[in-house]
């Protein structure tokens, strides 16, 4: 978190936190100052995303930070997956008495380790399988829209180029060989492609505009090509 928020100063955005520990509360207020800001909002939103770690379930009781909460237990519906269920079944052997009595305490000690362990595991695989079918349907999509040019936003930077976001929630990569008016090199601390020769700078968060150059339902992937705007080459 720390490393994020010095990231964002250094992007020019005017971030501060009172206390050492960053609380849910400060997040809040960042998120909420630069809200509506076309660029600044959906730069923080990913950076300050990325540096949370990824929720899993566990039998300890280790609280919420989003919620500020020191005690939690997340049940929605016994049909909606299992860890649900889980809960269901501690409550309703905590309101009949048999926690104790019926020795259901031990046998909950023994179990849940493993329990919450094989939930984790089993959410993050639903969830990337989700991801995959859903990328699928964008490139299916924009197979449709090859030649066509966007609005978008750059959503990541890499070695090998940068991923832009469409309005539409579109994501593609713009190949850093597709470059052709310098060579780039990678800034990782910075999340930014600097041009050797003319300095040229593209940063998280930096409105572009790209054309579809490909898009392979079979790999799930999307290219752009990006796109110079008239005041570029004036």
């Amino acid at each position: 978190m720390e490393a994020t928020l010095t990231l964002i100063r250094e992007q020019g955005i005017k971030v501060e936190k009172r206390s050492h520990e960053i609380t849910p509360g400060e997040v809040q207020k960042i998120l909420t100052q630069h809200r509506g800001n076309p660029r600044e909002e959906p730069l923080i939103s990913r950076l300050l995303l990325r540096s949370m770690a990824r929720a899993i379930y566990t039998p300890e009781c280790s609280g919420h930070f989003g919620l500020a909460a020191s005690y939690y237990c997340h049940f929605t519906s016994p049909i909606r997956r299992y860890p649900d269920l889980q809960i269901h079944r501690i409550i309703k052997d905590d309101l009949r008495g048999r926690l104790d009595k019926g020795g259901r305490i031990g046998k909950y000690s023994s179990i849940l380790q493993h329990v919450a362990e094989q939930s984790s595991a089993m959410e993050q695989r639903a969830a990337e399988a989700e991801r995959e079918a859903v990328k699928l349907k964008k490139a299916e999509y924009m197979l449709e829209h090859v030649g066509e040019e966007y609005d978008g936003v750059i959503s990541g930077v890499t070695g090998w180029g940068f991923y832009v976001e469409l309005q539409n929630t579109v994501e593609g990569l713009v190949h850093i060989m597709t470059l052709k008016d310098d060579y780039y090199n990678f800034d990782e601390e910075n999340y930014r492609l600097v041009g050797e020769q003319h300095g040229r700078v593209f940063r998280l968060g930096e409105p572009v505009r790209v054309r579809v150059r490909n898009a392979e339902p079979a790999n799930r992937t999307i290219d752009f090509t990006y796109v110079e705007k008239e005041t570029e080459t004036e």
